[in-house]
Order: structure tokens, then C-alpha cells, then sequence
């Protein structure tokens, strides 16, 4: 669950300018802020001093917030994810799990093989869930990049809440460079409001429990807006240039399907009277892929919010269902 950056030469700067050494503690509004959630969020703000008092600065994490793979074009972005390795242990996942996959399947209408591939684009499968601490990563961000340092502000209390709520040290946990944690790499806030508890163990654990794991996958994409059985995107090759005038920056899905006709890009099955779709290309080394997502694909981007991230796991997942049901086949 990536964030996305904003990029800036003024980013940079800061980063090269930030202290390297000294108590955490001494940041600018490191105190305010343990302060403040200590008075709203009853937490011991002694003890929250303490916890702060280690953290390290991660300026391994402050450049690879800067660099994001979603920055890429897609013919450089795609053979990162889609390889015969994720495809194989995509096979493998599903399975393994296919009891579980399939109950959460009739339970949120997601298909196992979108599961898996979002498992598979996030971690290899929990392979690799992780190497930055996440109390530092987050605290980090929270207050020496200021492009987002609202939202890492939120996502650190977010996280000592969770590790509260769930009996987690805030020590002992690493994550990626924005603080996303477990095989599904939730942020905090995600894993707080969506992760579930879908082994029924009283606990809502994404980094062991495989249950929990697909469970909280499924249910985050079925919150999020996931239409059981619906079209997730398609391929489209335009006859002329006047899809351009429909792609935005955004991804919220709001051309038309009179706009979309107009424009030569009929669908089947053809766009409802109160569906709205995205327009988007693709970057290749010769001439733009141009795609027509859905409200399925726009469930994905609310998982990561870029169009390559979610085109990876489509594509993983058609590769991941073929082998299953080639195996499948006498």
C-alpha cells in the first residue's frame, strides 16, 4: 500500500539539511505533538517521551520516498512485477489457500487470484514485508518532509494507536519506507479501520496469519467500492486522437459512456447509464497502451493510488488464474 510522494527540488534540500544526530525529541514539534495525543488519545505522555527519545532519523527512507517505482514508465514499471517467479508463486498461493481464498470470495465478491496478486505485488508473497523500522520510518516522515508531513503526522498516531490496540511493541516492528507493515502492507490507519480478524482468533494479525491476510485484502477492495463480477479494464485502440481530451490526473473514474462512444471507444459490456470510467495510457517504448478502467479497477487504485500499480496486478492476476486453471485442466 504505497504512499505516493510529491516531488520537489525543495524536497531534497530539506532532506540534506535535516539534523542527522541528537535526541528525536528535539525536533521541531516532536513535544507538541506527543503532547496533543497524549491529551486526546489518553496515552502516558511520559512514556511516550521515552519511546521518542530512541528513535533514529531514516534517511535511507527519506530517499526512497523521493524515488518511487510508481514514477516509472509502465515498460520499465511492468517487468518488476509481472516475472515467472510472482507468477508461479502466485499459483502456488492460491493453492495453498484455497479454502480461504474462496471463503472470502462469497463473503466480498473479490476474486482469489486479485488477492493473491496484490499479496504478490506488495511482498512476494510475504517474502518481503519490510526492513525500515516502522515507529522511526513514520516519525521520520511526520516531521522532516513537509510535503506530507500531515499525513505522516496522522499515520504515526495512527500507529501508536494500533500497537495499543493490538498488543504490538512499536519497536519491534519494520515495514516499508512510508510505514506500510504486514504481507498486505497496510498503513496504519488501513490496518486500524479495515483489517479483520478472519481466522477468528481475536486477533487481526497481517504478517502470520494468512487468514487474516486475505480476509483484510478482500474486505478493503469490497469497502472501497469492488462490484462482485463486474469488468475490471480494458484494452482499447483508438482510431483517432480524441481520447486524449478524456484522460485527467485523477483517477476517479468520471467520463461518461456518451463521451466515451463519441470518442470511438464503445465497451462490452457497454458502460451503464450511471457508471463512470477512467481513460488512461500507458507509456511504452513506441506508441501510448490505451485502457478503459472500471469500477472494479478504481477499487484497486484505492489500494495504491496509481494506474501502473493496479495494471500490475491485473496483469499479475490473469497470469496467476491461467496457470491455476491450467493446472486444473486434465
Amino acid at each position: 500500500m504505497t504512499i505516493r510522494p510529491v516531488f520537489a527540488v525543495a524536497v531534497l534540500c530539506i532532506m540534506a539539511a535535516a539534523p542527522a544526530s541528537g535526541s528525536f525529541l528535539e525536533r521541531d514539534g516532536v513535544r507538541a505533538f506527543i503532547e496533543d495525543v497524549a491529551g486526546r488519545e489518553d496515552f502516558n505522555a511520559a512514556e511516550l517521551r521515552g519511546l521518542f527519545k530512541d528513535v533514529e532519523r531514516q534517511k535511507a527512507v527519506l530517499e526512497a520516498i523521493a524515488a518511487p517505482a510508481e514514477a516509472m514508465p509502465w515498460y520499465r514499471y511492468r517487468p518488476i512485477f509481472i516475472t515467472d517467479p510472482r507468477i508461479e508463486g502466485g499459483i502456488e498461493f492460491m493453492r495453498d489457500n484455497a479454502d480461504l481464498l474462496a471463503r472470502a470470495e462469497r463473503q466480498y465478491g473479490v476474486p482469489p487470484e486479485i488477492v493473491a496478486a496484490i499479496i504478490g505485488v506488495e511482498t512476494f508473497y510475504g517474502r518481503h514485508k519490510g526492513r525500515y523500522p516502522v515507529l522511526d520510518t513514520l516519525a521520520t516522515l511526520a516531521f522532516e518532509y513537509p510535503p506530507r508531513s500531515g499525513f505522516f503526522r496522522r499515520e504515526l498516531e495512527q500507529f501508536l494507536m494500533l500497537a495499543r490496540d493490538e498488543g504490538i511493541d512499536p519497536r519491534a516492528v519494520s515495514g516499508s519506507y512510508a510505514g506500510a507493515m504486514g504481507m498486505p502492507q497496510f498503513i496504519s490507519s488501513s490496518y486500524r479501520h479495515y483489517a479483520i480478524d478472519f481466522d477468528n482468533d481475536n486477533r487481526r494479525d497481517l504478517w502470520d496469519s494468512n487468514a487474516d491476510v486475505i480476509g483484510s485484502v478482500a474486505a478493503y477492495l469490497a469497502d472501497h467500492g469492488w462490484r462482485r463480477g463486474e469488468t475490471i479494464v480494458h484494452r482499447v485502440r483508438p482510431g483517432n486522437d480524441d481520447w486524449r481530451r478524456l484522460t485527467s490526473d485523477s483517477l476517479e473514474p468520471r467520463v461518461e459512456g456518451e463521451a466515451l462512444r463519441a470518442a470511438g471507444l464503445g465497451l462490452e459490456p457497454p458502460v451503464e447509464d450511471d457508471e463512470r470510467v477512467l481513460v488512461f495510457a500507458l507509456e511504452t517504448q513506441t506508441e501510448p497502451e490505451v485502457w478503459v478502467g472500471r469500477r472494479n479497477f478504481y477499487a484497486i487504485t484505492r489500494y495504491n493510488h496509481s494506474p501502473l500499480y493496479a495494471m500490475a496486478v491485473y496483469q499479475l492476476a490473469q497470469r496467476i488464474r491461467r496457470g491455476v486453471d491450467a493446472e486444473s485442466t486434465p
